[in-house]
């Protein structure tokens, strides 16, 4: 390892294990029969089973490995409205009252995890901080303006532009042609949070079933038969909740959702002068290439935690870990010396129209493809699939009946990724 990018201590795991190591879970003997089976123990399946669990149903999590062990616990811990397309892009493919019920949905989403966190008392470091959203050429900035200026009517979010005059406010650099702040966008520690929802699942009489790959479901006149490493159980009912990590348990699903890696890196801990220099706002950013960058402050403001995609395939995070620091001085030329304490990488899971979806298919209900912004809409949504299992109401969204696509030729392994990453990456002019 070269001593030259990594701290003596570093870690290929990520920067929020430290804090919060993964559950250790022992495998509790399975029931024989249960209401409600949920594949997958991150944010969707826990909060769908918090749900089901306090509406009276008999609940099992299962897992292939910890509880939380796939990108609920190694995502950036950034929040936003999580919608990727705009609404006049929405419209064009929706109609206009379809479009506005989704772009609604992300702003439900985020207003509803700052209240579920409250409501919750889930210590995970949660924040207000607004998202600063830098714009990696001038035509960008200007895009980016128009689009604050002119906001759909009853959709429009606190934001304001910064030029580049006044970047320095923002982002000590002048890599950025200015951008744009989201007031609204919220940060938390996930693994922190990841156990919060954990307990409270436990709590409520859910059985997490770890380290336990579910390698069937099969139907049966009365509802499912999950089959697992551990032996067979009976389920009324079954949520599929597996997002980037889905394999090909339900072939239907993995045509439908693209894992794709994601690679963050956390610095040694910076002097407090230098990180009050480079990121004075205490904001989580972005900034506006397709192949997107996005950055934070960790919770103490002593280090950078630096995410994006730095190769057309995947890789291991020493590779990435290298790569991501070369183009985090890119930005930052200030921390030429640096050194990687943390890299790793989790599988976000990408959709065909960049929506996330949530519904039900030859039974089973599912919610997933969130498309890299999922923090807030993976909670959200398994909340809402937890309650359209027990039929209620509230359990509606903006989403119901969008249909979910696939494209000839895919099963579930990306294989014109590198293509597409290639062609994105050129169309950004990548070039410090």
């Amino acid at each position: 390892m070269a001593a030259d990018f990594f701290t003596y201590d570093f870690k290929a795991e990520p920067y929020w294990w430290d804090r919060t190591p993964r559950s250790g879970l022992g495998a509790p003997q399975l029931p024989k029969s249960v209401d409600v089976a949920i594949v997958g123990s991150g944010y969707t399946g826990l909060c769908a089973a918090l749900q089901v669990a306090r509406g009276g149903r008999s609940t099992v999590v299962f897992d292939a490995g910890d509880a939380g062990w796939g990108c609920s616990s190694r995502n950036g811990g950034q929040i936003s409205t999580s919608v990727k397309p705009g609404y006049e892009t929405l419209a064009r493919r929706h109609g206009a009252e379809a479009a506005f019920d989704i772009v609604r949905e992300g702003h439900n989403a985020l207003a509803w995890i700052e209240a579920f966190v409250a409501d919750e008392g889930i210590e995970c470091d949660f924040r207000v901080p607004g998202r600063f959203h830098a714009a990696h050429t001038p035509e960008a900035y200007e895009k980016l303006a128009k689009q604050i200026e002119n906001q759909p009517k009853g959709l429009e979010v606190p934001a304001h532009v910064v030029p580049r005059a006044e970047q320095h406010r923002e982002l000590g650099t002048d890599a950025y042609f200015g951008g744009v702040v989201f007031e609204k966008h919220a940060s938390l520690d996930p693994a922190r949070f990841h156990q919060g929802v954990l307990e409270r699942a436990l709590q409520a009489g859910v059985e997490v079933v770890p380290h336990c790959p579910v390698e069937a479901i099969e139907k049966t006149a009365s509802g499912f038969t999950v089959v697992s490493k551990n032996g067979d159980l009976l389920a009324r009912d079954v949520i599929v909740a597996t997002n980037g990590y889905s394999s090909n348990l339900i072939q239907w699903l993995s045509r439908r959702v693209i894992p794709i890696g994601s690679y963050i890196i956390a610095t040694e801990a910076l002097p407090p002068d230098l990180m009050d220099r480079l990121m004075p706002s205490h904001r989580i950013a972005s900034d506006s290439r397709r192949v997107v960058y996005y950055y934070r402050p960790s919770p103490d403001h002593r280090r950078i935690l630096f995410g994006g995609r730095v190769t057309t395939g995947e890789t291991d995070p020493l590779k990435s870990g290298r790569l991501l620091r070369r183009d985090l001085i890119g930005i930052f030329p200030d921390l030429a010396d640096v050194k990687v304490s943390h890299s790793w990488m989790g599988f976000v899971a990408y959709t065909f129209d960049t929506l996330a979806h949530i519904g039900r298919h030859d039974g089973l209900y599912y919610a997933m493809g969130y498309c890299g912004s999922g923090v807030s809409m993976a909670c959200y949504l398994g909340t809402r699939v937890g309650q359209q299992v027990l039929g209620r109401a509230e359990g509606r969204t903006g989403l119901d009946g969008v249909a979910f696509q696939t494209r000839p030729l895919y099963y579930g392994k990306p294989w014109f990724l590198p293509a597409a990453v290639a062609y994105q990456r050129w169309r950004d002019g990548l070039d410090f």
